[in-house]
């Protein structure tokens, strides 16, 4: 059995991975910003509780002495993630994205996984199976958002999708730079979570899937690919 990081576990996707993870006979960390909500997600999960917010350095570093000290680790599931939306749930309009704006989804959507595969593959290279699995979204591929026969092509906003694209890149580069580790990108689906205001199709219990099933890849599974539910996906 592994011992699995999961970033944002506190709630939604994360914490379906984390259950079915732990049902599974892994141990689980569930690394949440809010300690007091993590705390209690990690209780009632069976897990281990880390404090981890991806979008400071401290932090981030903190959490890899933490577990590094608790005997290591061999799966990073970088879950954590933030869409904009407004008061209502609607979609930001393009008119008012700022610079500022999107560095504030790219802070958490690509940096923070940058800060926590910067902080955590050293430890995940003493594994004999080490597996990193980064979430990101069929809103990544540009081809589907710009097809006008394609049900992404209704998605009108530009932080998100450009964000998760960049997770893309980021699996494929640090898949090549690290052939020893198992590093792909997830797919959930259009999932009902806090993230879209519950405006999703698929349970928790469905986006999930494909994230458990990446996280637990042997040594001779694939790396530097994206795949749903269904299967591969061409980038």
């Amino acid at each position: 059995m592994s011992t699995v990081l999961i970033t944002g576990a506190n709630k939604g996707i994360g914490y379906e991975t984390a259950r079915q993870l732990v049902a599974a006979g892994h141990t689980v960390y569930v690394g949440a910003r809010d300690a007091d909500r993590g705390r209690a997600a990690a209780d009632t999960l069976g897990a281990r509780f880390v404090q981890l917010d991806v979008s400071d350095d401290a932090s981030v570093e903190a959490a890899a002495k933490t577990i590094e000290a608790d005997g290591g680790l061999d799966v990073l599931v970088n879950n954590a993630g933030v869409e904009p939306r407004a008061a209502d749930g609607g979609f930001v309009p393009v008119a008012e994205v700022t610079a500022d704006s999107m560095r504030s989804v790219f802070e958490t959507n690509v940096f923070g996984q940058i800060r926590t595969l910067h902080a955590f593959l050293p430890l995940l290279q003493r594994s004999e199976a080490p597996v990193v699995v980064n979430v990101s979204s069929g809103l990544s591929l540009v081809r589907g958002i710009a097809d006008p026969e394609s049900p992404a092509r209704f998605y009108p906003a530009v932080e998100y999708p450009a964000s998760k694209a960049a997770v893309n890149v980021i699996t494929v580069q640090y898949a090549k730079a690290y052939p020893g580790v198992r590093i792909n990108a997830a797919d959930p689906g259009f999932t009902k979570t806090d993230l879209n205001h519950n405006s999703g199709t698929q349970t928790v219990e469905e986006g999930a899937e494909v994230i458990v099933r990446l996280a637990q890849l042997g040594p001779d599974g694939p790396t530097g690919q994206f795949f749903d539910a269904a299967g591969p996906l061409a980038w």
